[in-house]
C-alpha cells in the first residue's frame, strides 16, 4: 500500500494558488484513475483506489500547509505504513515551471509543508517536486506562492498533470524513471524526424496537395539554351558556285 499526499491549503480561496499544485495533482489522479469519492478523515480528505496492482490512498491535509505533518502522520499510523511508503506532491521554487523531479529523503529546503512532515515522519519519504519557478527575490516568495497561476501557465500545468497521471502506475511501483519519462513526453514531446523541408504536404490518400510543388519538379527544369551549330564561311565566288552546280 502507498500513501500519496498532495500539499496545499483548504478552501476555494486557495484553490488555484501555486502553493496548491500538490492538491491539483492528487485531484487529477483521483479523477483520471477512477478513485473513490473524497471523504473526511485524518484531518483531511481521503480517496482510495488502485494504480496497477498497488493499492493507493490519496490524502489532502486540511490542517493548512504549516501543519500538514499532523494529517500525514495520523494516516500513516492508521494504515501501519513506513515513511518510505509515503510520496508527497508539492510545489518547488527551485525548479522551472513545468519541470518535475522525484527525490527520496533529504532536507525540506524551507518548505513549510515539508518541514511539518519532517517533524512527524522524519526525512525518509519520497517527494514529487513540481516546479513553479521563483519570483526572483526571497521577499516576494510568500506573495508569489499564495497567488493564482497566471493564464499563461495553463498549458504547461495541464501537461504536467496529464504526465503525472500517465506515469502514476509506474510511480506506485517505484519505477521513477518510467514515471518521469511519462511526464516528459507530455511536457516536451519529441519532434518528428521524418519531415523534410520543401516536401509537399500529403492528403489522406497519400497524394501531394495541388498547392505543394514537388521538389523534384524544380530539379528537372533545365536552364541551358539549345546548342547552336556554326557553319564555315563560303569562300567561293559566283562563277565557281555556278560551275559547281553542274559537276
Amino acid at each position: 500500500m502507498r500513501l500519496f499526499v498532495g500539499l496545499g491549503n483548504p478552501g476555494t480561496k486557495y484553490l488555484r494558488h501555486r502553493h496548491n499544485i500538490g492538491f491539483m495533482a492528487v485531484d487529477r489522479l483521483a479523477d483520471d484513475h477512477g478513485f473513490s469519492p473524497w471523504r473526511s478523515k485524518f484531518q483531511g480528505q481521503v480517496s482510495e483506489g488502485k494504480l496497477g496492482s498497488e493499492k493507493v490512498i490519496l490524502l489532502k491535509p486540511e490542517t493548512f500547509m504549516n501543519l500538514s505533518g499532523q494529517s500525514v502522520g495520523e494516516a500513516m499510523r492508521f494504515y501501519k505504513l513506513e515513511s518510505h511508503d509515503v510520496t508527497v506532491f508539492h510545489d518547488e521554487l527551485d525548479l522551472a515551471p513545468g519541470k518535475v523531479r522525484v527525490k527520496s529523503g533529504g532536507g525540506h529546503a524551507g518548505h513549510n509543508g515539508l518541514r511539518s512532515i519532517h517533524q512527524h515522519l522524519g526525512p525518509q519519504y519520497d517527494r514529487v517536486r513540481m516546479g513553479i519557478g521563483h519570483p526572483g527575490h526571497k521577499d516576494r516568495v510568500a506573495g508569489y506562492v499564495l497567488h493564482d497561476f497566471a493564464k499563461a501557465d495553463e498549458n504547461w500545468l495541464d501537461d504536467v498533470m496529464r504526465g503525472i497521471c500517465d506515469g502514476a502506475v509506474s510511480l506506485a511501483a517505484d519505477d521513477t524513471s518510467r514515471f518521469l519519462n511519462a511526464v516528459a513526453l507530455r511536457v516536451s514531446p519529441p519532434r518528428s524526424s521524418t519531415s523534410r523541408p520543401g516536401a509537399g504536404s500529403k492528403k489522406p490518400d497519400g497524394k501531394s496537395s495541388k498547392n505543394a510543388a514537388p521538389a523534384a519538379a524544380a530539379t528537372q527544369t533545365s536552364t541551358a539554351k539549345p546548342a547552336v551549330v556554326v557553319e564555315p564561311a563560303d569562300s567561293r565566288n559566283a562563277l565557281q558556285r555556278l560551275a559547281d552546280k553542274f559537276r
